[in-house]
């Protein structure tokens, strides 16, 4: 296990530290005065490239302009000085859904930075190292099921089975979706 934990935060941390960053090239064609308004200057963050929710401590921010695997949109967030969304409760989670629902994207899939990897069945949030203390999982999840290709379910998504709103699923981080990115504001 310990192993494990060891590689993983080590290509985590080589995937966060990369220069060579290939995002699709319209995040970078509008410039700022075209979006006057764009800027978080707080937070050296540009608007344009993610749509942006302020509540409590916390900015999130949507990646709804191409989907990517965990380890990517991981990559995303870093490059932008932020992290993968962790959710601590219920309330943090419906302001969440709100969010993802008034942005017309209510049905898509978005990554957190919930994970099992270190450990099968406890998962935590790789953005500050918790386990997680509240959970909205759906029905029969997590199941970590195992796909013919032999990949498990280790990453935690959002998700909108059967019409239920944004419940939680492990699903193969290998799987390509939106993501939600966060920053702390304290």
């Amino acid at each position: 296990m310990y192993k494990r934990m060891c590689v993983l935060l080590i290509v985590m941390s080589w995937i966060a530290d990369t220069k060579a960053v290939n995002f699709p090239t319209s995040l970078n064609s509008i410039s700022k005065s075209e979006c006057s308004s764009c800027n978080d200057d707080e937070l050296g963050v540009t608007r344009w490239t993610m749509p942006l929710l302020k509540s409590g401590e916390k900015r999130y921010y949507l990646g709804i302009f191409f989907k990517a695997n965990w380890f990517k949109a991981q990559q995303y967030c870093r490059f932008h000085g932020m992290h993968l969304a962790s959710i601590s409760s219920q309330e943090e989670n419906d302001r969440l859904e709100k969010y993802v629902k008034d942005s017309g994207y209510g049905r898509e899939h978005f990554w957190t930075s919930g994970t099992d990897l270190a450990e099968e069945g406890n998962f935590f949030w790789m953005a500050n190292g918790r386990p997680l203390t509240f959970v909205n999982w759906n029905a029969g999840e997590p199941n970590n099921f195992r796909y013919e290709n032999g990949e498990e379910e280790n990453c935690l998504e959002l998700w909108n089975r059967d019409d239920k709103g944004l419940k939680w699923n492990d699903s193969p981080c290998s799987f390509e979706t939106f993501f939600i990115c966060e920053v702390r504001t304290d």
